[in-house]
């Protein structure tokens, strides 16, 4: 789970800046306590906000600044940006105007326009050399650590924290890189073993008084003993510092440590405690877009409904969860589009001076010719085709760079077929076709039995296997006679044109077939895979793709009922006996 805007929460104890010494102490003071007593902070904010008339230019500029933090604690980061972007380009201070642009990049993570926030951190880290404080550099390369993990980047994040590490540095900023490395190894699954790096790493922290820091730690240790089975002892250290946690007043982590709650004690059976937390964790998260803990809360109020066989609360609450999920996808889609076009922009500045480089010597060279025209005319044609070749070739490549990155955001990276969103777009098109047309179309939704049976037994790199598997056996049957796409972690869809329902049912037991031969013998398993159908069309649920959807869920999900490994379409339900023994019983949520 990414954290955002953490260089928000270093504390700079810069060299004082003004002539006003009273005013200096107490801006020094709100400074310090940002992170660590939010309630502290907001009341200096207040106190300095009556005293701004004794206050220098660049004092009232740092001031400026801690009411930006301030904002994006409450969780403004729309308005936090708009004033922070006012100061970088106001500010003549190379300290604050740091600061500010490091603070802005990763405010921009928060609302997820990654583009916007690396291009200002490449404008920030280029003031390196000029910030005259060693702390205030280390903190600028935490910030940058921060980015690259928002966008994935993992090793160049480590890579960040390591250096900081390894050079001496201000207790602060060690909590900091600590935390960054801790965040960059779990994302990329090399955490150690034993338990002390947190626990050294959360005591080393809180004697900083960052208490934010410590509960972000917290967090990554409570993950790390649920993804060991030990989710009583994750549920038990997250309630234990609760108080402390809610005492930060700072949404972000409060929700985060809702969330984590809620689905460890719905792990353990209280489903009581589950749904509290959830409906906390979503109260918490509403003023930030795209989060994780919101997906996490409306997953664990969908399950538990599922549990307690509310199936009208079940339906709200995976309305919901889909809604959230669907979201959160997009941004982080988004986040791995923002990092393609950065590249390709920075690709294409080199190209262009390149190209500037080369037309440049063109011209001292026409400036040679024009001396010596006659000798030299077969140089300077030859050049100038040089150039045009050039062209051609840089042309043709910025072609292909945008061709692939078309198909990076319309294809599942896992399985090769369309994503969520693409097959969303075809599929609406082909429906408005067919309103157009009069002419009917059939939804198919299946879902994998027991997926995550095979996940917890077998491991991920098993279930990425069994859905690769999936997507191929089922691409070569669907690929004259619908579009095919990925629209969930095991859950999949078919939109066909021209097709009534008894078409989608009968395409729909080809696929079943196809699925239930896949032999995982192939990859080391010795389990059978099958997958609940539902089918509906056009003709029963109108040209709406939501009803569509809707109603193939539905039926999906009564094939789920009826024992899985299914097939049940609108207006009729088959049943169809499993083409080989299954994992073992599980929910919904399950498979």
């Amino acid at each position: 789970m990414r954290v955002w805007c953490l260089c928000a929460l270093l504390v700079w104890m810069p060299p004082a800046w003004g002539d006003s010494a009273a005013f200096e102490s107490l801006l020094n003071r709100a400074d310090a306590l940002r992170s660590a007593d939010a309630t502290k902070f907001v009341e200096l904010l207040g106190e300095l906000d009556g005293k701004v008339a004794e206050a220098t230019l660049v004092q009232r500029q740092r001031l400026r600044f801690l009411h930006c933090y301030r904002k994006a604690l409450a969780g403004d980061f729309d308005g936090a940006i708009v004033d922070l972007r006012r100061l970088f380009d106001e500010t003549t201070d190379v300290t604050l105007k740091f600061r500010t642009g490091t603070f802005l990049a990763n405010t921009y993570a928060a609302t997820r326009e990654f583009a916007e926030g690396l291009g200002y951190l490449d404008r920030t880290l280029a003031l390196l050399p000029d910030v005259p404080s060693e702390e205030v550099r280390q903190q600028g390369l935490i910030g940058a650590a921060v980015m690259y993990n928002q966008v994935g980047q993992h090793d160049l994040a480590l890579h960040h924290a390591d250096a900081i590490l390894a050079a001496p540095a201000t207790g602060r900023a060690r909590c900091m890189a600590s935390f960054m490395r801790i965040e960059a190894l779990f994302n990329r699954g090399d955490l150690r073993a034993d338990d002390e790096q947190f626990s050294e790493q959360i005591a080393f922290c809180q004697a900083q008084g960052e208490v934010l820091v410590a509960g972000f730690i917290r967090g990554y240790q409570a993950r790390k003993w649920a993804a060991e089975g030990r989710h009583a002892e994750a549920a038990e250290l997250l309630r234990k510092h609760l108080p402390e946690v809610e005492s930060t007043r700072y949404p972000r982590l409060i929700g985060e440590i809702y969330s984590l709650l809620a689905e460890y004690e719905l792990a353990n059976g209280a489903m009581e405690a589950a749904e509290r937390y959830a409906r906390a964790a979503i109260e918490q998260s509403r003023s930030i877009e795209f989060s994780l803990p919101l997906v996490m809360a409306h997953r664990t109020l969908y399950e538990s409904a599922l549990k307690r066989r509310d199936i009208a609360g079940a339906l709200e609450h995976y309305r919901s969860y889909a809604e959230a999920d669907k979201a959160f996808l997009d941004a982080t889609k988004a986040r791995e589009l923002a990092v393609q076009l950065v590249k390709q922009e920075t690709e294409q500045k080199n190209q262009t001076i390149e190209l500037l480089n080369k037309r440049n010597q063109v011209l001292q060279l026409e400036q040679q010719v024009s001396k010596q025209a006659t000798t030299n005319t077969q140089l300077v044609l030859a050049l100038v085709l040089l150039l045009l070749a050039s062209i051609t070739f840089w042309a043709y490549k910025t072609k292909r760079m945008q061709v692939a990155l078309k198909h990076l955001a319309e294809t599942d990276g896992l399985t090769g077929i369309s994503n969520r969103r693409h097959f969303t777009d075809v599929a609406s098109e082909l429906i408005r076709n067919g309103a157009r047309q009069n002419s009917s179309l059939a939804l198919i939704m299946f879902d994998l039995d027991h997926f995550k049976r095979i996940n917890d037994h077998y491991g991920h790199a098993t279930g990425d296997w069994v859905l690769r598997q999936v997507a191929t056996a089922c691409r070569s049957e669907i690929r004259r006679s619908g579009t095919f796409g990925r629209i969930g972690g095991e859950e999949f869809a078919v939109i066909l044109a021209d097709s009534d329902i008894k078409a989608g049912r009968e395409l729909a037991l080809r696929l079943r077939e196809r699925i239930g031969a896949i032999d995982a013998r192939e990859n080391g398993g010795s389990f059978d895979i099958s997958a609940s159908f539902g089918v509906s069309a056009t003709a029963l649920s109108g040209y709406s793709l939501d009803r569509l959807m809707a109603q193939a869920d539905e039926m999906m999900y009564a094939s789920k009922q009826d024992g899985r490994n299914r097939v049940s379409a609108q207006g009729d339900t088959f049943d169809y006996a499993p083409v080989g023994p299954v994992i073992g019983p599980a929910d919904r949520r399950d498979g």
